[in-house]
């Protein structure tokens, strides 16, 4: 270990492993270690047992439940859109050929106390229960413009200037409906709450093609994908590409410290009296907890269930978005459910995931209106977790920290974190234009 590295990482969680992947690929010297013994960090998957210890404190389920080793159950639950950036990270790095995946059954939304699919083009709009006819033909020429809008064909702006109207003033001049417009923002330009209103319409233009172009290949069942045995296959996937192009990865490394010079700035890693040289490092919050703040908190329940969710046309795989004005929040609430088709329990059993940003003293009562769409459950679990973000100034030390993941179950804003750690890392962007139909052979739609 006593050697000199271009950088260091410290944390296998998927953020991590994404940028020890990118960073390699560039041709980077990386040592990447970890204090425990297994990959994944705060995003890791457990079997049943593991399960059980973590939050039963106890490592025998009951036998009804099934083998412990068919459970793969996500800490931190997310699907990908398969037009996303993430995707497209996947692609740019290789690391599809690592990991199959499987698309997604359906994405519904949480309206008027019932549960509606989410309607993502002009002529889903058409059908949707959500709107009334007169609703359906103003929603419906509001989808024909985002559909048609091309950033770089000012023809398709209808002289609207996306990059300084507000999402509000967009949305104004098509007259919809608050209802409409919630659906919209949270469950197709998937924002977390309604501070992108006041804020440039472009970005949710953006967010609003990437969900109707992921939903393309699917013929209209949901625009997201996941990985067969879980999201664990990721940060794994990585490593091994890390491996291929020369980087270095310990587990089971107790007590690594980073080490600083003089002038503030990181030197060094050392663990078990052995220090490792290096210019940059890059870790999860726990690894430098004097350069995070605590931001917030997340509360997640996790359910076993022998049943799909009601109301989703017995989907297996689904993902249930609660707008925040839905359940007189400031935040929204997700519902997140697998099942043994993408290998995630045995056969005949179900694991749903409600999660949101905790707002009061008791974040456990808040997944109520979560919890009771899921139906009759076999275990419930729950789990609160404080999130961080880092406050130092990475052109002065040299850390780069990642921010805790979010309550939201989709990839959209983890990506964004890891690709802004690359910039800032590196100094340039990472190219994603990307051909996604290459995708198709690593994906099992």
């Amino acid at each position: 270990m006593d050697e000199e590295y271009d950088l260091i990482v410290l944390g296998t969680g998927l953020k991590e492993c994404i940028l020890s992947g990118l960073l390699s690929v560039d041709g980077l010297k990386v040592l990447h270690m970890d204090r425990n013994d297994y990959y994944g960090g705060d995003s890791t998957s457990l079997n049943l047992n593991q399960l059980w210890k973590r939050f039963r404190g106890e490592d025998k389920p009951p036998a009804h439940l099934g083998s412990s080793k068919d459970y793969n159950v996500d800490m931190v639950p997310k699907f990908m859109m398969a037009n996303g950036t993430l995707v497209r990270t996947l692609i740019h790095t290789d690391v599809t050929k690592y990991l199959s995946f499987k698309a997604v059954d359906g994405s519904y939304v949480f309206s008027k106390g019932k549960i509606h699919k989410v309607p993502a083009t002009d002529m889903e709009a058409l059908k949707s229960p959500l709107m009334g006819l007169f609703e359906k033909r103003r929603a419906r020429n509001f989808f024909i413009y985002v559909q048609d809008y091309n950033e770089a064909d000012p023809k398709t702006h209808q002289g609207l200037d996306l990059t300084t109207m507000t999402t509000r003033e967009l949305i104004a001049k098509y007259g919809l409906s608050d209802d409409t417009v919630d659906f919209i923002g949270h469950a197709l330009a998937l924002h977390k709450d309604d501070r992108y209103l006041n804020e440039p319409a472009i970005d949710t233009v953006k967010r609003m093609k990437v969900y109707a172009e992921s939903l393309a290949p699917f013929q209209g069942g949901s625009p997201s994908i996941y990985p067969l045995y879980g999201l664990g296959e990721l940060p794994q996937g990585h490593a091994r590409l890390s491996a291929v192009y020369g980087g270095t990865y310990i587990l089971n490394k107790p007590d690594c410290k980073v080490e600083f010079d003089m002038e503030g700035k990181v030197c060094g890693v050392t663990s078990e009296g052995e220090t490792a040289k290096c210019k940059k490092v890059v870790c999860d919050p726990s690894y430098l907890p004097n350069k995070v703040r605590k931001d917030r908190k997340v509360a997640r329940a996790i359910a076993i269930m022998s049943h799909p969710i009601a109301s989703t046309n017995d989907s297996h795989s689904v993902q249930i978005i609660l707008p925040q004005k839905q359940l007189g929040r400031k935040s929204d609430m997700y519902v997140f459910c697998c099942s043994y088709t993408h290998n995630v329990a045995p056969k005949g059993k179900f694991i749903a995931f409600v999660s949101t940003e905790a707002e009061t003293d008791n974040p456990q009562s808040e997944l109520k209106p979560g919890i009771d769409l899921l139906g009759q459950v076999d275990e419930l679990f729950f789990d609160i977790y404080d999130r961080y973000e880092p406050v130092n100034e990475p052109s002065l030390d040299n850390c780069f920290v990642s921010t805790s993941y979010d309550a939201t179950t989709h990839f959209e804003t983890t990506v964004t974190d890891v690709l802004n750690m690359y910039t800032l890392i590196t100094g340039k962007a990472v190219d994603l234009s990307v051909d996604l139909s290459a995708a198709s052979a690593a994906e099992e739609y």
